[in-house]
């Protein structure tokens, strides 16, 4: 048999026995990682001390709605994100995945007065971290020393924040109205954060699942240290 002649034998072969038997399979689970349920790398600390750098989250994309997989395009819709929830979404500006908190809902008014968050003319309650909550055992001492840690009482959810005093950030800005059908976002490193305070208000198509817990974690100035104390732990 000329060489020619066994290529095209050898391409049915490949398409009978392996690609088309892997082909449906592949492409339910593509289709479920994008309509139902999904797991996001987190690279940055934007959002210390709640998520660390390294984390692995589960993001439940079925939280508010349900999408034609692949798409932006909403066949039901059942609720809205509220204040406080940790969402995935997508920058505005230039499209970037991003992993970021509800600050302020449709119609809010919002407001940041160094580092103090307003909501509505309200100032938004907040009280000292305590050094045993989670996630500050997994940060470095110097780091722990350069930053001031809180609670944050948003609403019905209770959150910890992180600012850095010593680093050049906008620590004043607003206030500022939420339009109808956006968000506006923020990450819990007030300092260290790429938010709606410089991409503007959140798209409310943009938001595409809730981030609900992280799945493993592992200490990236450690050569992948396992955090294993984080593995299966809820996020609040």
């Amino acid at each position: 048999m000329q060489p020619a002649a066994r290529f095209p034998r050898f391409f049915r072969h490949l398409w009978h026995e392996w690609i088309r038997p892997l082909a449906i399979p592949f492409l339910l689970i593509t289709a479920a990682k994008s309509a139902l349920a999904d797991f996001n790398y987190v690279p940055s600390g934007s959002m210390q001390p709640t998520i660390l750098a390294g984390d692995v989250v589960f993001i439940n994309k079925l939280a508010y709605d349900f999408r034609v997989p692949f798409t932006f395009a909403r066949l039901a819709r059942w609720s809205d994100p509220a204040r406080g929830d940790i969402v995935v979404c997508f920058a505005p500006d230039d499209g970037t995945r991003l992993v970021k908190r509800v600050i302020g809902q449709p119609g809010d008014t919002v407001e940041l007065r160094s580092d103090l968050l307003y909501l509505n003319g309200h100032r938004v309650p907040c009280a000292p971290l305590p050094d045993h909550a989670a996630g500050l055992r997994y940060l470095e001492p110097d780091e722990r020393a350069a930053a001031l840690f809180a609670r944050e009482e948003l609403g019905a959810r209770s959150h910890a924040i992180e600012i850095l005093p010593a680093r050049p950030a906008l620590r004043n800005f607003g206030p500022v109205r939420v339009p109808p059908g956006h968000y506006f976002m923020m990450g819990d490193n007030r300092d260290n954060s790429r938010d709606s305070r410089f991409f503007g208000f959140m798209p409310r198509a943009q938001i595409i699942g809730e981030v609900k817990a992280v799945a493993v974690s592992a200490d990236l100035d450690h050569w992948l240290r396992p955090r294993v104390g984080r593995f299966f732990s809820q996020l609040e």
